[in-house]
């Protein structure tokens, strides 16, 4: 049995939501026992990870776009905008990349996911003991980079922040590079957060 297999089933929840069959023009996640669907992105949204996964180098990471992770001890299949693990690790095939050997996850900000992004989200990949979590942010032209993920459950955070603003050079320590955020698009109209 794998470790993907091995996740407790606390409720029918989890069940039903891997043999749900969801429209397909909608990004659906299962996020601490909820389900959560999302109409299609932004193109900046778009343009923004296929500009991240340029720079990543592929002899190295394998950079996974709407990959499903499966996280132990967790009621939740999140769906990352990119999920970056060494080259020759984890599962070739099936739905789910088990969270434990990830390096790096990256979600992009939508413009109705800047809780669930900054909040949930970022607590579920501490709990996960991801090491490294980047937040793009078009609204505030801004990248955070979370990392030293620590806690469990609902309790888990980052101990680590760092906030680049679009246009300068992001380093990224779990994987080694500096991101150029030069190339990064804002959304138009929308009004400013509160994040991080």
């Amino acid at each position: 049995m794998t470790a993907v297999d091995d996740r407790p089933m606390t409720t029918d929840i989890v069940k039903f939501f891997e043999n749900f069959e969801f429209p397909e023009e909608f990004k659906v996640e299962l996020l601490r026992g909820e389900i959560v669907m999302m109409a299609g992105p932004d193109v900046a949204h778009n343009d923004i990870v296929e500009a991240v996964v340029d720079q990543i180098p592929r002899r190295r990471w394998r950079r996974l776009q709407t990959q499903d992770i499966a996280i132990l001890e967790e009621t939740s299949e999140p769906q990352p905008d990119l999920v970056v693990l060494e080259r020759g690790v984890g599962p070739g095939h099936g739905r789910l990349m088990p969270s434990e050997v990830i390096t790096l996850l990256l979600e992009v900000v939508s413009k109705t996911s800047v809780d669930r992004d900054y909040g949930v989200k970022r607590s579920i990949y501490a709990a996960a003991k991801v090491p490294g979590y980047l937040i793009i942010d078009p609204i505030m032209a801004q990248c955070v980079l979370l990392t030293e993920p620590t806690g469990h459950g609902e309790d888990a955070d980052y101990r680590c922040q760092r906030i680049t603003k679009f246009g300068d050079l992001a380093p990224l320590e779990p994987i080694g590079i500096e991101l150029d955020t030069s190339e990064f698009a804002t959304y138009e109209k929308v009004r400013p957060h509160r994040y991080p």
